[in-house]
């Protein structure tokens, strides 16, 4: 029993090590497709995120999550009150205070850390939706309410024994409880906080904002492609042989068949094999396959990887049609392929496929019930979210202020916000900026009037 729990601890300590590793991953994708002028804006934002995740999920999120309760929230345990016993028993150090997770016979703290990377995750979903034009504040105060108390209640919900894991939704590794959470999060802040400036015309063109740095962007999706081997495999929180080989290829499987037919979509849609949609894709089959990944066979990975690569190029085309200026896809990869991979459950799931008890989805003999349920906890979920998010970007709008100035915005953020720059040797080459008085709002539209513009 001894070294089970050794070995247990080690994998989930390493997995969790590896989401963690994931904050990388998202920094570098996400300064990668935006503009230069805004990279040390977006890596200190991927830097600070975490560490304001870890002090709300520590100072209250994680009582609300897994402590016991009823079945919307923890009401027990909160702020450790009950003491915190870190012996590695199955079950009996926690039951009766976060019964929830007492399956995991693991220490009390590795399970902690383990639950609060993904947590981290979840509010770094955000950060690329609303890149280019937010206050650095705001990011920081909607990331401390997200994770104190938004992410931990859907959470306690489905992962913490609460009313929708009493009625049989099923969400191995995230799909919903990280990727839809952080995804309608992202979504109500990019309708309040706007586009950028010069996104959209007044006549509805759309002008794209290429990012500056693609080689960044590769490594940052290669960073996260290792990361998931974390992500999911990791969710078995046991060394499971069984499992955990299932779940790494089914990931993989799915992972690369976002890749190939995000990349053949977008050749056929618009004549080139786009790298960005390349990665996208990639994220993308990722993503559909967290919340099943223990719950399908393998060629089910490949056709649900195959689904996303078409979900998500048309999810960017839609997005970009609604004007809502998303810089790096994040709603098409989050978003879109959550809510997929979350019914997808519902669709492929095989009862006992890695020796997990579970219900057959539709297409293996077990109805609609399974597909039901899913679609039930897709729907409370986004409206609980959708609400709870768009309260918290409303106070922080009429408050302190949601968007930088529209000086800063040309300028680029790196210097309004921050006095830094990434790339400094390369300012004396560049064209100088426009400058604009803060009530041109033709700039809005890219169209500048050249006698209110003062051209530096």
């Amino acid at each position: 029993m001894e070294n089970q729990v050794l070995l247990d601890t080690f994998w989930v300590l390493l997995c969790a090590m590896l989401v963690f590793f994931m904050n990388l991953g998202f920094a570098s994708v996400e300064s990668g497709f935006a503009r230069s002028k805004n990279t040390v804006n977006i890596l200190s934002k991927n830097f600070i995120v975490f560490a304001v995740s870890s002090l709300g999920f520590y100072v209250l999120g994680w009582g609300l999550m897994f402590g016991d309760g009823n079945g919307f929230i923890g009401t027990q345990g909160l702020f450790f009150t009950s003491g915190v016993d870190n012996s590695p028993a199955i079950g009996d150090a926690y039951e009766g205070v976060y019964s929830a997770i007492s399956w995991a016979g693991v220490p009390f703290w590795a399970k902690f850390f383990f639950q609060l990377v993904f947590c981290g995750t979840a509010a770094t979903i955000v950060s690329g939706a609303v890149a280019e034009r937010i206050k650095y504040v705001s990011f920081i105060i909607f990331s401390f309410i997200l994770t104190l108390l938004i992410y931990p209640i859907v959470g306690h919900w489905i992962w913490g024994g609460g009313w929708l894991a009493q009625k049989g939704f099923l969400d191995f590794a995230g799909g919903t409880v990280v990727h839809s959470i952080g995804g309608w999060a992202a979504l109500t802040g990019v309708i309040i906080l706007g586009p950028r400036v010069g996104k959209y015309t007044k006549d509805g063109k759309i002008n794209p904002i290429p990012g500056h740095n693609m080689g960044l962007a590769t490594i940052g999706a290669f960073v996260l492609w290792l990361g998931w081997f974390g992500f999911n495999p990791g969710s078995t929180m046991a060394l499971n042989p069984e499992a955990i080989s299932h779940i790494l290829v089914s990931t993989n499987s799915a992972g690369i068949m976002g890749i190939l037919v995000a990349t053949a979509v977008t050749w056929k849609v618009t004549g080139k094999p786009d790298l960005g949609m390349s990665i996208n894709g990639l994220l993308a089959g990722l993503v559909a396959i967290t919340p099943a990944c223990a719950y399908v066979s393998i060629p089910a990975s490949y056709l649900i990887g195959a689904i996303s690569g078409i979900i998500v190029v048309f999810a960017v085309i839609k997005f970009d049609n609604l004007k809502l200026d998303d810089p790096v896809g994040a709603l098409a990869v989050h978003l879109a392929n959550g809510v997929f991979g979350t019914l997808s459950v519902g669709l492929f799931a095989q009862d006992g496929i890695t020796g997990i008890t579970t219900m057959n989805g539709l297409f293996y003999g077990g109805g609609f019930k399974l597909l039901g349920v899913q679609a039930l906890g897709v729907v409370c979920v986004a409206a609980f979210v959708l609400a709870t998010s768009a309260i918290t970007w409303i106070v922080i709008k009429n408050t302190i202020g949601l968007r930088v100035s529209l000086r800063e915005e040309i300028e680029g953020l790196d210097i309004g916000e921050h006095g830094n720059q990434a790339y400094p040797e390369f300012v004396i080459r560049k064209p100088s900026y426009i400058h604009v008085s803060e009530d041109i709002h033709a700039v809005s539209t890219g169209n500048i009037t050249p006698k209110k513009a003062k051209i530096k």
